[in-house]
Order: structure tokens, then sequence, then C-alpha cells
């Protein structure tokens, strides 16, 4: 269950915070897909290309664990 605490009366921010936390547990996304029929082969082409993210993920980090590529650029 998502939690949000409002402080000073402050709606706008607290719904920021929503919005994001639901964001990253994928609630939008889950959201758009439930509102259509998704025919099988849609669904199991979805879920391969889901998977294929993760491991594409996984073996990135553990590759910026092992030193073999740098880490993540930008963000200063």
């Amino acid at each position: 269950m998502v939690q949000i605490i409002v402080r000073e009366n402050n709606v706008e921010q607290a719904l920021r915070a929503l919005k994001k936390k639901m964001q990253r547990e994928g609630t939008f996304r889950e959201m758009k897909r439930r509102n259509h029929f998704e025919k099988p082969s849609e669904k199991r082409a979805r879920q391969k290309a889901e998977a294929i993210r993760r491991a594409r993920k996984l073996a990135r980090k553990r590759a910026q664990r092992e030193g073999l590529i740098g880490g993540a650029k930008g963000r200063r």
C-alpha cells in the first residue's frame, strides 16, 4: 500500500510524491495494460521483452561491479 504524508497542507507536493512512487512501482503501466484486452501473443511478447530488459540490466550492473564498464554517467 502506498502512503503519502501531506505536510503543511501542501497537497501539490504530496501529489507529486504519490505520482513518483506509483511510477516507480509500475502502477501506471499496470493500469494502462489492464485498460484494454491483451491478446495472448502480445502478452507473451511483452513478457519476453521485459525478461530480456531485466537480464540486460542485471548483466550491466554485474559488469559495473566487476569494473568491466564505467559507472553511471551524468547525474552531477
